[in-house]
């Protein structure tokens, strides 16, 4: 069964052959009631399990099973941040193979989650059956080494607020002014009890050290996307000033089998300012034909 809303789901835990324990939380048709391939979800930066809308979640599940988890380190999971996204992959692989889905996944990831996203879909091809990368970036692109310092400045110090994640994940305009702060008030005002636990200090020097290896020039690493075979939604918001739209359209170009769309007046949290036609663009990609 289905339960009420992402901000009522239980926090889990499941032990992978690695050794951590990864908290993870578990949505829609449950095995048995025709729940199709589930959907595995990859976080952003510094992000955990209460990061993600619940209202994006909700939309997502009613057709498929959707699972969020926080990978080593992170929030509930145990163990310690890996600095690279290769290490990050091999991780969340292993948390899909804890769970035991039955063969292959989707995989939807959102930012630095997006990166771990394509480096699963490279080394392990026979795990993902259709991906869905949002905000994100091909590893080597030129002039991805690193953040803005405005944005780095505003999501990267020890002590961040609400306020800070707002003025780059949502536009300044009233529409993206809005819908921030609606956001706002379901990520972090809709549950109450049993919140996951909040990203530590080395987990985020981790995480941007893999942020800025990934985005070091090089022409070689761009190549490898050719080797992608499934096929590829790519999405981003037209005002991105984490990730820049125009990383989106790169990376579309380099993958066989890949669409982008770019979603109006949005920044880089544009799944959950346009998440009711984020959602159903997804549902669609997903049930859609090869």
């Amino acid at each position: 069964m289905t339960l009420s809303s992402y901000s009522a789901l239980p926090n889990q835990r499941v032990t992978a052959a690695n050794g951590i324990d990864y908290a993870y939380r578990d949505t829609g048709p449950a095995d048995g009631d025709d729940a199709g391939v589930p959907l595995v979800l990859l976080q952003h930066f510094r992000g955990n399990l209460d990061n993600w809308d619940p209202a994006l979640i909700d939309a997502l599940s009613p057709a498929r099973r959707v699972i969020t988890f926080d990978n080593t380190g992170v929030g509930g999971s145990s163990g310690m941040t890996p600095n690279t996204v290769e290490r990050m992959a091999y991780d969340a692989i292993a948390f899909v193979e804890a769970l035991d889905l039955g063969g292959q996944v989707d995989v939807l990831g959102f930012s630095l989650g997006s990166f771990v996203a394509q480096q699963i879909a490279l080394t392990r091809p026979a795990l993902v059956r259709r991906l869905v990368l949002a905000s994100s970036a091909p590893q080597g692109a030129a002039g991805m080494h690193g953040w803005a310092p405005e944005v780095i400045g505003a999501i990267g110090e020890p002590e961040t607020s609400p306020e800070d994640y707002l003025s780059v994940f949502f536009t300044p305009s009233p529409a993206g002014l809005q819908a921030g702060g609606q956001a706002a008030r379901r990520i972090y005002g809709a549950r109450g009890e049993d919140r996951d636990a909040a990203t530590s200090w080395a987990t985020r020097q981790a995480q941007y050290d893999a942020v800025c290896t990934w985005g070091i020039p090089d022409h070689t690493k761009l190549q490898r996307l050719g080797c992608l075979t499934m096929p590829v939604f790519v999405a981003n918001g037209d005002s991105d000033p984490m990730i820049l739209p125009h990383y989106s359209h790169l990376l579309a170009g380099l993958i066989p089998q890949a669409r982008v769309k770019i979603y109006p007046d949005a920044a880089h949290g544009f799944l959950f300012q346009h998440h009711t036609e984020f959602a159903a663009d997804v549902d669609a990609f997903l049930g859609g034909p090869r």
